[in-house]
């Protein structure tokens, strides 16, 4: 038997096309759906299908008295390098804020909550710690022009950072990593190496009402655990951000091979 794609299918996938190719912009109003049930020859039943399977990918936005229009999504690439790294350390600005400065956003890291909780896993795990241990958990929300784009957990034991900036809820100039690498300061550990541990899912209620993340739209949990240079880790980021919102680009330097290999 022939294979039949649903009539509502057709025009979100059209209409979809439209999006991606940009022919439709972030912020662009649909026709009405009497011009679009008209334009493809159907009824606006079917129209109405099509616009909620767009809503559910987060293509759209529909408002009472507003009609439908495309998405805004503003979006950072994020460039996973050492080099980067070390490059954004030396402004005293953190690499999230300064690539969203490069692509002109406007990134602000809001501080939620700071404070004491007992190691859970898979956190205990990556700081090399038993289950219970008192962690320091620094909360963040982090805003791209005004918008939520990641909730931003920093796990640090407790014992390791106490009395220093870490411990209070406040911002601090050049980041957690400034605290930690101080070669004057109470810690003076050097970041050599990250691991980034990467899981695809759907959110939770709670946190689609905390990002603003419309049905349909996953999200990607990292988990980024800083090593020194003894190879002790000290520090685990649990980063969850919405995958419409954010691009990741990862450098991998390969050595040259060896002369006799």
């Amino acid at each position: 038997m022939p294979d039949h794609t649903p009539k509502f299918r057709e025009i979100a996938s059209e209409l979809r096309r439209e999006i991606t190719e940009g022919r439709l912009t972030p912020g662009a109003k649909l026709k009405s759906e009497n011009q679009l049930a008209s334009r493809f020859d159907t009824t606006r039943a079917t129209v109405r299908k099509a616009i909620t399977l767009l809503r559910a990918e987060g293509l759209v936005d529909s408002r009472q008295g507003a009609g439908v229009t495309v998405r805004e999504r503003p979006q950072v690439r994020l460039l996973g390098a050492g080099a980067n790294y070390r490059a954004r350390r030396s402004t005293g600005v953190s690499n999230f804020n300064a690539e969203a400065a490069a692509q002109g956003l406007t990134a602000v890291q809001h501080i939620r909550e700071v404070t004491e909780v007992p190691a859970a896993a898979p956190v205990a795990e990556l700081l090399d710690v038993p289950v219970g241990t008192p962690l320091i958990a620094r909360r963040r929300l982090f805003t791209l022009n005004d918008s939520p784009s990641q909730l931003v957990d920093g796990y640090y034991v407790k014992e390791l950072v106490d009395g220093t900036a870490i411990t209070r809820p406040r911002r601090i100039k050049g980041g957690v990593n400034a605290v930690l690498e101080d070669p004057s300061g109470p810690i003076g550990r050097r970041i050599a190496r990250f691991v980034e541990d990467l899981d695809i899912r759907m959110p939770s209620p709670e946190e689609s009402e905390a990002l603003a993340i419309p049905p349909g739209v996953p999200v990607a949990r990292i988990l980024r655990t800083a090593y020194d240079t003894d190879g002790a880790p000290i520090e685990v980021l649990d980063s969850l951000a919405p995958c419409d919102r954010h691009v990741f680009r990862y450098v991998i330097e390969v050595p040259k091979p060896d002369a006799d290999s």
